[in-house]
């Protein structure tokens, strides 16, 4: 019986052979969870062995902080885009199109691994510095904007920082129902179907609006 040929191999660059593994894992995280990450279904994934996954990875918990840092920008920068890539947009419009993505549906999965990687993080000092690093991030990216809708006039605080931390806690505490199967059909009396109320729905943007002195419905009316 003639054996089947197998196909021929092909050696990547180091850099991009990296790239591929943590966009891989990232993936996986995003869809699955963080937990789903270990070397072997990685390398299934890729059609490779394990072993050349821990040739870059040789702990499996740097494979898992560093594939949560990989989604975390990613998204971020997706969300959030450097003021230079958003010239032609006002700081009111991009906090809109943030803060309305951010919080819906589309971006479920992003909140499912933030929760994820928080509860995870308390046993794993790696993963832990890296959260935190992503939060910082976040932070800063998102201060920015709000000091630039100042000079512009666009926004009124004195405390930029204070603000950006209103803001994103109250995204925080919405996303940890993230689990929370608000959208389903079911005719249970469940007292979860109340995260369906209108005034949860925008409450990032009442918020945001409220520590801006922005006109309440601006940013939700910007985003359309």
């Amino acid at each position: 019986m003639t054996s089947r040929p197998q196909a021929a191999r092909t050696r990547k660059p180091p850099g991009e052979r990296r790239a591929e593994i943590l966009h891989t894992a990232a993936r996986i995280a995003l869809d699955e969870g963080l937990e789903r990450i270990t070397l072997r279904r990685v390398a299934d994934e890729l059609g490779v062995r394990p072993g050349l996954i821990g040739h870059y990875f040789p702990a499996a918990d740097d494979l898992v902080s560093e594939a949560f840092a990989h989604a975390a920008a990613q998204e971020r920068d997706t969300l959030l885009p450097p003021g230079a890539h958003e010239a032609d947009r006002s700081p009111t419009a991009r906090l809109a199109g943030f803060l309305v993505r951010l919080t819906g549906a589309d971006c479920l999965d992003l909140s499912r691994l933030w929760l994820n990687a928080r509860h995870l993080s308390r046993f794993k000092p790696g993963l832990r510095a890296t959260v935190r690093e992503q939060e910082s991030l976040t932070r800063t990216a998102l201060t920015g904007l709000v000091e630039e809708g100042v000079r512009r006039g666009e926004f009124r605080t004195d405390d930029p920082l204070g603000a950006t931390l209103h803001i994103l806690v109250t995204v925080d505490g919405l996303g940890a129902y993230a689990n929370d199967d608000i959208d389903s059909d079911s005719d249970s009396d469940s007292d979860s179907n109340d995260l369906n109320h209108p005034a949860l729905q925008d409450l990032a943007l009442t918020v945001a609006e409220h520590r801006l002195a922005l006109t309440p419905g601006l940013l939700r009316a910007a985003a359309i």
